[in-house]
């Protein structure tokens, strides 16, 4: 009787004993989890950081490839055109001796203007990136695929256009063969073109000027190349996994950093 006595009094030490062992263990397991959790959750520094890195690799990129040789000639989703008041003109140039290879001349030569130009934009474009605060990264992480893109092209396109446009313009100026520059090339298609639209004959015919500033048009047509690639660069590194080159970049822009911000 005693025996048994003993036998219950010890199982229910151990009992006891094993729910508080458990208490314990399942203590240890939540703080490890919640250390865990605070290990995989970003800073500040680490969500800025990660935006700047992927930001500065997408301009760096954007730029090699717009500014190297051909870089917006052959490149059909960039390549500038003129603009669409000049296809009358174009269609009836290309008829003359010769009036294809000035159209030719001038449609290298503007690509080239802007590809000479794009080499100019890395300096702003960073800036914009390194003035950037925490909760402008955490508005652009959160946001949509060309949330970034859009970020710098807001704040920076203005100072674009100012930096670009005389460089165009210059580039426009540049005589490749025979005294033949973009810039004249033009010039000579339009001026034709105007005397015609300006004449009885012209205006009975309900023939259009053109007067569009060559080197604006241009101009904006070359920052929305640069735009379109960045946001490209941009859309890459949040769909694809391996254009995430960085472990921060792994970091800041995996799914689960994402949906955390966007529960806050």
């Amino acid at each position: 009787m005693k025996k048994n006595f003993l036998f219950l009094l010890l199982s229910l030490f151990l009992l006891t004993g094993c729910a508080e062992l458990t208490q314990v263990l399942n203590t240890l397991l939540e703080s490890a989890s919640s250390s865990q959790t605070k290990n995989t959750l970003l800073s500040e520094t680490d969500i800025i950081a990660g935006l700047k890195e992927a930001l500065t690799f997408g301009v760096e990129q954007s730029v090699a490839d717009l500014s190297g040789s051909d870089g917006y000639f052959s490149d059909e989703s960039v390549k500038i055109l003129l603009p669409p008041e000049t296809d009358m003109i174009l269609e009836n140039v290309a008829k003359i001796p010769g009036g294809q290879y000035l159209i030719d001349k001038l449609m290298t030569g503007i690509n080239d203007a802007a590809s000479d130009a794009a080499a100019q934009a890395t300096p702003i474009l960073t800036e914009s990136i390194n003035d950037m605060t925490f909760s402008d990264a955490v508005a652009v992480l959160a946001g949509a695929d060309d949330a970034a893109t859009k970020y710098l092209k807001q704040d920076k396109y203005n100072e674009l256009m100012d930096l670009y446009q005389p460089q165009i313009q210059s580039s426009l100026d540049k005589v490749y063969i025979e005294d033949v520059s973009p810039q004249n090339s033009w010039d000579e298609l339009t001026g034709k073109w105007n005397e015609i639209a300006g004449s009885i004959v012209g205006r009975i015919a309900g023939l259009q000027p053109v007067e569009t500033d060559l080197s604006r048009y241009l101009t904006g047509q070359a920052l929305d190349g640069l735009f379109l690639k960045i946001a490209d660069s941009e859309k890459n590194i949040r769909k694809e996994t391996s254009a995430r080159v960085t472990p921060l970049l792994e970091r800041v822009f995996s799914p689960e950093n994402i949906s955390a911000l966007l529960d806050k």
